[in-house]
């Protein structure tokens, strides 16, 4: 399985486990991801951090700490 965070741009992908514990991954859970949601990866900063993604109808972006915790398959 791959991170989140290596995601290309463009691609879509779909989340098969968010390996975070306690508040970390509860924050993350009421975004939307959850495991089975499909995250469709809109940009990345030039650097990397934040990646901006769509999930469930919504523009969302993440920390690359918040989306290397975010397990992926490409769909």
């Amino acid at each position: 399985m791959s991170k989140l965070r290596d995601a290309k741009i463009g691609s879509t992908v779909t989340v098969t486990k968010i390996d975070g514990a306690g508040a970390v991954k509860k924050r993350i859970m009421d975004m939307g991801i959850t495991k089975g949601a499909e995250l469709f990866i809109r940009k990345v900063a030039p650097l990397g951090d934040p990646v901006e993604i769509t999930v469930r109808g919504y523009e969302l972006s993440l920390r690359k700490a918040d989306a290397d915790i975010i397990e992926v398959k490409a769909v």
